[in-house]
C-alpha cells in the first residue's frame, strides 16, 4: 500500500472560464511532488458531470473532449467512513465500481457555479478536507460588491460603486443610465458583479458606450457592478497564502496589457500561436501556459513604498475576508495622484500563481505542498468544534398528517 497523500485535483465545471480551469488544473497535477503526493484528476464537464480515470490528465486530450469522455469513467464522490471514493455513475451490477479514492481535495476552479462557494459546499457536505476558501469566502469574493463592502468597512482602499439588475434595465433603460450618470462620472468600468478572467468587461466614456456596455454585461450576468474608470492606470497584482492567523504575501507583478482594459485575450491568447495554450506541455515553469504566460513586469516596476503598501492590504483584503490557500489581489493604482485600491481577490488564481511564488522563491510544488497542509489543518480546528447540542426536543413530538398540527 502507498504512503502517498491521495489528492483529487478538481477542474472544469459549468463557467465562462472552463478552458482555463482546465489548464491550471493540470498544471497543478504535473507539479505535485511525486514522491509524496498521487494527484487524481477530476474533470467538471461544462454540463456539472465528474469524469475520472481514461485521458482525463492528459492536456492534449482535451482538444476534443468528446473522444477524452469515451475513455474516461463518469463518477460520483462519496463518503465512506473515514474514506472518500469516486464510485462509477451508473454503477455495473457486477464487479468493482470504485474507481479511484482520494483523502484531500484541491479545487483548481474559476468562475461562477465552481469558484463562488458552489464546489467547496459540495465538498464540506460530504466532511472532505479540501484546500483554499470556505464556503463564505468564497462566496464572497466573487460578488465585487459584496466584498467591497466589507473591506470598506475595514479600512481598504475600494472603488465606490454602483449596482444594476437586468430587470430594471429591461424595464426602464434610461432610468438606469440616470442613476448610473448620477453616482459616477466618466468614464466608467461596467462589469458583472460575480465573473473574473476580465469576461464581459466594457469601459464606457459615454452615455452611448454606458447603454452598449450594459448591454454586453448583461449577457453574462443578472447583475452589473459600474465604477469610475482609474485614470493613469497602473495594474499591480500580488499573491497570498495562509488562512485568517498567519498569511505571507508574494512579490508584486505588473500585468502589461495589449488594452486600457487587461482583455481575456491578453491574459490567455495572446502569448503564441491559436494552439499553444491547449498544445504545450502543462506544469511548473517548463512549456507552462494560462496565466503564467501573461505578458508582465515581475517584479513590478514600483517603488519599495508602493511594494509594502500594496502587500500590506493584500494581506489585510485576504484576511479580512476570511480566505484560505493560495489567492491573488489585483489592485489599481493611479500613477499621478498616487491612489491605490484593491480591485478583487481571485480565490482560485490563475495557475495558483505559482510564478508570483516561484519569484518569491517558492517552488511550484512547495506551494502545493503547503496548500494541502492547511487542507488538513483546516479539518483539524473544525473538527475542535462542536456541531452537534444534547436536547430531548424530539421525545414525545407528534406530527399529524394533513397539516393538521
Amino acid at each position: 500500500m502507498s504512503d502517498k497523500i491521495k489528492v483529487g485535483v478538481f477542474f472544469g465545471g459549468k463557467s465562462v472560464e472552463h478552458e482555463v480551469s482546465v489548464i491550471s488544473g493540470l498544471q497543478a497535477v504535473y507539479a505535485f511532488d511525486s514522491e509524496k503526493y498521487e494527484p487524481v484528476p477530476v474533470y467538471i464537464t461544462k454540463n456539472g458531470e465528474m469524469y475520472a480515470g481514461g485521458n482525463v490528465g492528459e492536456i492534449e486530450a482535451y482538444k476534443d473532449i468528446k473522444k477524452l469522455l469515451e475513455t474516461a469513467v463518469r463518477v460520483n464522490l462519496i463518503k465512506d467512513g473515514n474514506n472518500f471514493s469516486l464510485i462509477r455513475y451508473p454503477a455495473k451490477k457486477f464487479g468493482n465500481n470504485v474507481i479511484d479514492t482520494i483523502e484531500v481535495a484541491l479545487p483548481v476552479v474559476h468562475g461562477t457555479n465552481v469558484e463562488d462557494g458552489t464546489l467547496q459546499g459540495y465538498l464540506h457536505a460530504l466532511g472532505i478536507p479540501y484546500a483554499g476558501c470556505d464556503v463564505f469566502s468564497s462566496a464572497v469574493c466573487m460578488d465585487k460588491e459584496a466584498s467591497k463592502l466589507i473591506m470598506k468597512a475595514k479600512g481598504i482602499p475600494v472603488l465606490d460603486c454602483v449596482t444594476v439588475n437586468s430587470k430594471q434595465y429591461s424595464v426602464d433603460g434610461d432610468a438606469v443610465l440616470n442613476l448610473i450618470e448620477q453616482k459616477t462620472k466618466y468614464p466608467v468600468i461596467v462589469k458583472p458583479v460575480n465573473l473574473g478572467s476580465s469576461v464581459g468587461i466594457k469601459k464606457a466614456k459615454s452615455r452611448e458606450d454606458l447603454d452598449k456596455a450594459l448591454d454586453y454585461a448583461f449577457g453574462f450576468a443578472n447583475v452589473v457592478l459600474i465604477e469610475n474608470a482609474v485614470e493613469n492606470l497602473k495594474e499591480i497584482n500580488c499573491s497570498v497564502l495562509g488562512d485568517i492567523y498567519d498569511a505571507e504575501t508574494s512579490v508584486c507583478e505588473e500585468p502589461v496589457g495589449g488594452d486600457e482594459i487587461l482583455s481575456y485575450s491578453d491574459k490567455y491568447l495572446s502569448g503564441g500561436s491559436k494552439d499553444s495554450k491547449l498544445g504545450a506541455k502543462v506544469g511548473g515553469s517548463k512549456g507552462s501556459s494560462g496565466m503564467a504566460d501573461l505578458k508582465r513586469k515581475l517584479p513590478a516596476e514600483i517603488s519599495k513604498e508602493l511594494e509594502e503598501k500594496v502587500r500590506h492590504f493584500a494581506k489585510a483584503a485576504f484576511q479580512g475576508l476570511g480566505c484560505s490557500g493560495v489567492t491573488r489581489v489585483d489592485f489599481l493604482y493611479n500613477t499621478v495622484t498616487e491612489e491605490l485600491y484593491v480591485n478583487e481577490l481571485n480565490t482560485i488564481p490563475g495557475s495558483l500563481s505559482f510564478y508570483l511564488w516561484e519569484a518569491t522563491g517558492k517552488s511550484f510544488s512547495t506551494l502545493l505542498d503547503d496548500l494541502v497542509k492547511l487542507a488538513f489543518k483546516r479539518e483539524r480546528e473544525q473538527g475542535e468544534l462542536n456541531f452537534s447540542f444534547d436536547t430531548n426536543i424530539l421525545q414525545g413530538i407528534t406530527l399529524s398528517r394533513g397539516g393538521k398540527a
